[in-house]
């Protein structure tokens, strides 16, 4: 069960604990370039969500045959093409995750980076439904497929990399960046498509210009590939395998011991995914096509909240590692659950500013989760199954939850003519993860090395203080523990020696 051979970067372990803050100029440069690798990464991923969002009607008309007055057939079928390669996710995760955990993260995060910038980039370049008939959505769909497919170990690996890369007492404010790096490629995605269809008009978009945002994928992704291929392995990761402590069958290990971890992991998705894809990748649609509003108007509103949510990510996730992961994430569960109908009712009104308001609340609830969500959920499992636990239960619960929720919400609302099922939808997604956040530990602070799940057992339930200085003493005690064991080695080992992770 246990590996036989460690895997090493061609280096010796590290001179500091894994967690501890760098203490070189090279260590500095080594830790912003995993952030950096991180967040661009994701930004491709959910740039590509993003374009499809705000161009679904025109998808709608050149590959399905859309047209006015059809009772939006057309966009539920280009949002169900959405939804069927969330299906494939599981997938992913089932094969990325484990190969993440033995092989290592970095070399899984440069195969989802190259997968989802070739599969996208393809899409851009599609025939229509005009030019081959039914075979233009079969193709669509077959790159949505693969482009579902990397994202089932894209998301898990970035997040993991970075948990296991951020120095502990930091791990919120540097794991926060990852979050912001998804907002980022919304927003690009957002102020590409509006601007695009501000130039052209809806008869330019519709006779081709959709294809450029697809296109435009390519060098993002390049960008993201070339830089992911300089990255290190993660510290704690790379301790890991020099100590034995992978696992040959990762897979198996967490269903028979982690299987808790994963249904508090999957249930906490249901709320943050839910919450993610309807506010910011199906509200263009409904904001234009259920409640008839300008399409530029509505889009560039969704500008203007995610540059707030942009400036409020790391500040907040800088706040998680002070006052803990779990009062911020209760308080945004809660939020959602009590505040998310009227806030919809708001989008409703012929009132630009209580459009705005109502917008501005579920996005400061969504600010909440995404500022700590990349800190939080990693630490769930130990590191030897921590890439397989997280890419099971997140890509699980985004498949057949979360990720239909676009889909589901637009074809509810065309049935029963009830334009608050969105904030129904999402007060039922807070609801679940309210209860999910109370049977998680609270793990700020808390050290990520080793076969032990991170912090205290009694923290689980209501937030209390105390835990995270608890967890602050024990990972500097580990770390202290960690130097007086490299210090006794000194003599036997190679004078000058440095470490994987840059002399950390």
């Amino acid at each position: 069960m246990i590996s036989t051979q460690p895997l090493r970067n061609g280096h010796d372990e590290p001179k500091a604990a894994p967690g501890s803050e760098p203490r070189t100029v090279e260590g500095r440069k080594t830790l912003h370039r995993s952030i950096l690798g991180s967040a661009l990464g994701n930004a491709v991923e959910w740039f590509d969500y993003g374009v499809y969002g705000y161009l679904t009607i025109y998808m709608a008309v050149n590959f399905f045959g859309s047209q006015k007055g059809d009772g939006g057939l057309g966009v539920t079928l280009t949002l169900a093409t959405l939804a069927l390669s969330f299906l494939v996710r599981p997938l992913g995760g089932l094969i990325l995750g484990p190969l993440g955990d033995k092989v290592g993260r970095q070399k899984v995060m440069v195969l989802t980076v190259t997968l989802m910038t070739l599969a996208t980039g393809c899409i851009g370049l599609l025939p229509t439904n005009g030019t081959v008939g039914f075979v233009a959505p079969v193709l669509l769909l077959l790159c949505r497929l693969v482009q579902g497919f990397s994202a089932g170990g894209e998301y898990g690996g970035a997040a993991v990399y970075m948990a296991e890369s951020a120095p502990d007492r930091r791990r919120g404010f540097l794991g926060s960046f990852l979050e912001f790096g998804t907002t980022v490629g919304f927003m690009l995605a957002a102020i590409v498509c509006t601007s695009l269809i501000a130039m052209v008009g809806d008869q330019g978009m519709q006779d081709g210009w959709w294809r450029l945002p697809f296109l435009l994928t390519i060098p993002l992704g390049l960008t993201a590939l070339w830089i992911r291929t300089r990255l290190v392995e993660a510290p704690v990761f790379s301790e890991a395998s020099a100590h034995r402590e992978t696992m040959r069958s990762p897979l198996r290990h967490v269903l028979a011991h982690n299987w808790r971890q994963i249904l508090v992991l999957s249930g906490f998705v249901v709320l943050l995914n839910v919450a993610f894809y309807l506010i910011l990748g199906y509200m263009p649609t409904y904001l234009s096509g259920q409640l008839g509003h300008s399409a530029a108007q509505g889009n560039w509103m969704l500008v203007v909240t995610m540059g707030l949510m942009l400036l409020a990510i790391p500040p907040v996730g800088a706040l998680s590692d002070r006052i803990g992961r779990k009062p911020l994430l209760i308080v945004a569960s809660a939020g959602y659950a009590l505040l998310s109908v009227p806030a919809v009712m708001l989008l409703g009104l012929n009132n630009l500013v209580l459009q705005f308001v109502g917008l501005a609340v579920l996005g400061l609830l969504l600010v909440i989760l995404v500022s700590s969500v990349s800190s939080t959920l990693p630490a769930l499992f130990p590191t030897a199954v921590r890439y397989t636990g997280f890419a099971i239960a997140y890509n699980f619960s985004t498949a057949f939850f979360a990720g239909p929720s676009q889909t589901v919400a637009n074809q509810l609302i065309e049935t029963t003519g009830n334009q608050l099922v969105p904030g129904w939808y999402m007060a039922i997604a807070g609801v679940i993860g309210f209860i999910s956040i109370l049977c998680m530990r609270e793990t700020s602070q808390a050290s990520l090395r080793g076969e032990e799940l991170p912090g205290a057992p009694e923290s689980l339930g209501f937030p209390k203080p105390g835990f995270v200085r608890l967890n602050l003493q024990d990972a500097e005690q580990r770390r202290s523990t960690f130097q007086a064991s490299w210090r006794a080695q000194l003599p036997s080992q190679v004078p000058g020696a440095r470490s994987s992770a840059g002399d950390w």
